[in-house]
């Protein structure tokens, strides 16, 4: 009964995080959805686990614990991926970034007269 208490209140810390995520993005909705019906999905797991047997034997899969196993595999392949493309296309940012302040500082700085600094940050003598 302990392991439920827990698992039930690990499942719902993980729901008001899915819903305080402030993050940009174009499918913020379809990912607070999907992450409160694994939410939904989990303690339903824990409060019936027999059904998750059921559930399996009715797609061809021997146990509950194995179909619970392979969907883990399955989101964490998922996610993975899209965690190093999204990793990928942020280095192509930052690379593109990079060439456009570089190509800027070799047009030339720009020179600010009302400072009276030297390039090298002593001051001119008056």
């Amino acid at each position: 009964m302990i392991i439920k208490i827990l698992l039930i209140t690990g499942a719902l810390g993980f729901g008001v995080l899915v819903l305080r995520d402030r993050g940009a993005g174009h499918h913020l909705l379809l990912r607070r959805l999907a992450g409160l019906t694994v939410v939904v999905l989990g303690i339903i797991a824990v409060l019936w686990p027999l059904l998750t047997t059921r559930v399996a034997n009715a797609i061809g899969v021997g146990r509950g614990t194995d179909l619970v196993l392979y969907v883990l595999v399955m989101v964490f392949i998922y996610s993975a991926v899209a965690t190093s493309q999204r990793i990928h296309r942020l280095e192509r940012t930052v690379t593109m970034l990079v060439r456009e302040l570089a190509l800027r500082d070799t047009a030339g700085p720009v020179r600010d007269d009302s400072a009276d600094v030297r390039p090298n940050g002593e001051e001119r003598a008056s």
